[in-house]
């Protein structure tokens, strides 16, 4: 038995070991075909990204929003990472049966620690492998977070841990009858029962049942390694070693999550000069390889777990997309191309094969047929990644808040988006028109630019306006920075008339721009418009550089006084002037306008008093929250604002729901499955409320047309109503009770801006 044994667990450790190390080779050469990274952009911080990575794996910040999840899978990850050692035992039991590490074994601290650990793994593993039986497609279809995942791979690997954690504990419980334990020991607390059963049996039975188990460990183990070096694209597997390095070189360093500002375009590592772009330059992504190297290594990486597509409004409304299924997609198509790429193959700039047939004469043939598969196609073209796939993301970052590795699924996404809109012209057609408004008109509705003041007239004070009434924004404490729904769609402009109200009402000096401001370029920019994004980005800079009074170099007086602070009622605006104009040269203090109203309420500028009676549900704008992390300021307001009854929707915070209209869905049309604004006021209305509420115009559109899509099917009640935050304040703030004159208010803190 013995001598079986040791054949056995050595063939399979030489085999296994060899196998992993050239999967370890393969994979790192896999994820260097990717393309470079600005330089620093991944590397800065050493001391702070390995903080945030100790602190993402040791607290399992991701994991443990699922509960009882996160606790089993903690002790899995930390079982696999630490009980190596018990390995080391194996082996030394295969030559001697009672064998024990130097040093360490039969030290107490160390024997408890595998006890406890040994257990906690092996209930670890049943927990998560009853979990995932309860949660099978087969049981919840689409539903389920497992659906598309690969089944068998996951079995394997559930199994390897279960066997391996049982075998642990089989053969503790065979050192202590070897070491004649006659009595409970702290040293076998959890392995005692195992101690006492295996007590009566003679020393020859003990010693061949230990070289048994050690090799079922041993083999296990490395039948496991062979399978895992056999299949580099065994994300199930493989994210045990990738999740460290691919949290380590997350884009950034402090922990946040890849959302708010997209990133700037590269190629060859190096951002593209717009006002003259290389002639090699190239724009977006049309093949794998044309990915960073940190992209590569996000596919790579995925564990197929489904927390992504659970949480994704496209999914959970019969979309094709699930961000789980299209990384999966790219990484099985990245490491069936790598071989071919690996050859030298490729395609230049004009298509043409960069490699020589006689240097891919060895390519496998299913790597040459993978490389002719192009990268976005529909069925019938072979495509790698669907068209409405591609479409049907709203870019409301749930998917990277979810990630328990960090994969930057956004960002993918863009790039791909970008190569289809600035080379191949492929988008959906509505797209067109919303595109050719934003080159002619500035606007996505295509309207005139003295349209965007029109809405001062509607209000009974006086709205300073940059420029005619102020001569810059030096002699004003914000600029409103209104957008372009807040200027120009009705439903949104109520928002604007409110919040400005609020404004006059507490006396806070602002002024807005003169109509010669342009949208902000947010759904230009994640359509994959980039140049049109750095068009009226650098318009808008430009101007508001001259507003502030930047252009003034010889009044330091002025330059002084300006604290280039922004307000603004829309999320999109306010992610865009706050996290992406820095990239054009635009560094601005910008808050959002529930912000400011909050401040404003606790400071006692604006007072509501004036009951407003209901039940509220509040919607959480992707943008403002996931994006930016803005949750508490339009939450306390509402609390403020006597009379009403806030309960929250099942999905909210970090696990809210779209509206729908995020990415520049806004201005297309949803054709496959069902509306997600239904989706969520559906959500809404199952609470019977009497007002859902936001803080977003584009949400409030989203909502508004669902919620009187329903009212005319009589599926919503008619006093049901859609409203911004701040018009449930200036409800509750303007009473005819209201004191002639206001109190002046002492100087307070602003609120923190977003930098």
């Amino acid at each position: 038995m013995q001598l079986a044994a040791i054949i056995v667990s050595l063939v399979l450790t030489v085999v296994g070991v060899a196998l992993i190390a050239r999967a370890v080779a393969q994979i790192y050469r896999f994820v260097t075909l990717g393309q470079p990274v600005p330089a620093g952009s991944r590397t800065d911080s050493v001391k702070q990204r390995t903080i945030t990575l100790a602190r993402e794996f040791v607290g399992h910040t991701r994991m443990n929003r699922w509960g009882i999840i996160g606790i089993a899978h903690w002790f899995v990850a930390v079982g696999f990472l630490t009980l190596g050692l018990t390995i080391v035992t194996a082996y030394g039991q295969l030559f001697k049966a009672d064998w024990v590490l130097p040093v360490l074994g039969g030290w107490l601290p160390y024997e408890v620690y595998t006890e406890f650990i040994a257990l906690a793994t092996t209930v670890g593993i049943i927990v998560l492998i009853a979990i995932r039986q309860l949660n099978l497609p087969s049981r919840a279809g689409r539903k389920s977070r497992f659906a598309g995942s690969k089944m068998g791979q996951a079995y394997f690997v559930e199994a390897v841990i279960l066997v391996i954690g049982l075998a642990i504990m089989t053969l503790r419980g065979l050192e202590g009858a070897l070491h004649h334990v006659d009595g409970y020991e702290a040293a076998y607390f959890a392995s005692y029962p195992l101690v006492a059963a295996f007590k009566g049996l003679s020393l020859g039975t003990l010693q061949n049942l230990v070289y048994l188990t050690a090799m079922i460990k041993l083999g296990v183990t490395m039948a496991w390694a062979i399978t895992v070096g056999l299949n580099t694209n065994m994300g199930v597997a493989w994210h045990r070693f990738l999740a460290f390095p691919n949290i380590w070189f997350k884009r950034n360093a402090d922990g946040a999550v890849a959302l708010g500002a997209l990133q700037p375009m590269t190629t060859g590592g190096k951002e593209i000069d717009w006002e003259d772009p290389a002639d090699d330059a190239v724009f977006g992504v049309s093949q794998v390889e044309q990915f960073s190297w940190k992209g590569i290594l996000d596919f790579s990486t995925c564990t197929e777990c489904g927390r992504c597509q659970s949480q994704c409004p496209a999914w959970n409304t019969g979309k094709p997309l699930s961000p789980k299924l299209l990384i999966m997609s790219l990484r099985d198509h990245a490491h069936a191309k790598a071989p071919y790429l690996l050859a030298g193959g490729g395609k230049d700039m004009e298509g043409e094969e960069k490699a020589s047939a006689e240097q891919l004469k060895d390519v496998p043939a299913a790597a040459l047929a993978e490389a002719e598969r192009p990268l976005i196609g529909t069925v019938e073209e072979n495509g790698v990644i669907d068209p409405d796939v591609l479409w049907s993301c709203t870019t409301c970052g749930a998917c990277v808040e979810q990630c328990p590795v960090d994969i930057e699924h956004v960002d993918h996404i863009v790039d791909m988006r970008r190569y289809q809109v600035m080379i191949e012209s492929a988008f959906p057609s509505e797209a067109g028109t919303m595109l050719k408004n934003l080159e002619k008109k500035g606007n996505p509705w295509g309207l005139a630019k003295k349209q965007r003041v029109e809405w001062t007239k509607e209000v009974d004070f006086e709205v300073p306006i940059v420029g005619k009434d102020v001569e810059d924004l030096t002699e004003v404490d914000y600029l409103y920075w209104v957008g372009c729904a807040g200027a120009l769609e009705d439903r949104a402009k109520k928002t604007t008339k409110a919040f400005a109200e609020l404004l006059h009402i507490a006396g806070v000096k602002f002024a807005i721009m003169g109509g010669d401001e342009k949208c902000t370029g947010d759904s230009a920019r994640r359509l994959g418009n980039e140049p049109l994004f750095q068009q009226l980005g650098a318009e808008n800079v430009a101007m508001l550089n001259m507003a502030f009074g930047e252009d003034d170099e010889d009044d330091s007086t002025k330059k002084a006084k300006s604290a280039k602070k922004i307000v603004a009622t829309c999320p999109h605006c306010f992610n865009t002037i706050a996290n992406e104009y820095p990239q054009l040269g635009g560094e601005y203090e910008v808050i959002h306008h529930t912000q400011l109203l909050q401040h404003l309420v606790d400071e006692g500028k604006l007072i509501p008093v004036t009951p407003v009676e209901g039940l509220i549900t509040y919607h959480d704008p992707c943008y403002l929250g996931r994006h930016n992390k803005i949750y508490t300021p339009p939450r306390e307001i509402i609390a403020k604002v006597p009379g009403l009854r806030n309960e929250e929707m099942h999905r909210h915070k970090e696990r809210g729901f779209c509206c729908g209209a995020g990415g520049a869905r806004m201005w297309m049309e949803e054709r496959i499955g069902k509306r997600i604004n239904n989706e969520r006021v559906d959500e809404a209305l199952s609470l019977n409320p009497d007002i859902v509420s936001t803080a977003c115009p584009f949400c409030l559109v989203m909502l508004t047309d669902s919620v009187n899509g329903k009212k005319n099917d009589g599926k919503a009640k008619e006093s049901v109503q859609v409203v911004d935050v701040s018009q449930l304040l200036l409800d509750s703030v303007k009473t005819p009770a209201d004191p002639a004159g206001e109190p002046e208010a002492a100087d307070e803190p602003e609120p923190e801006p977003a930098k």
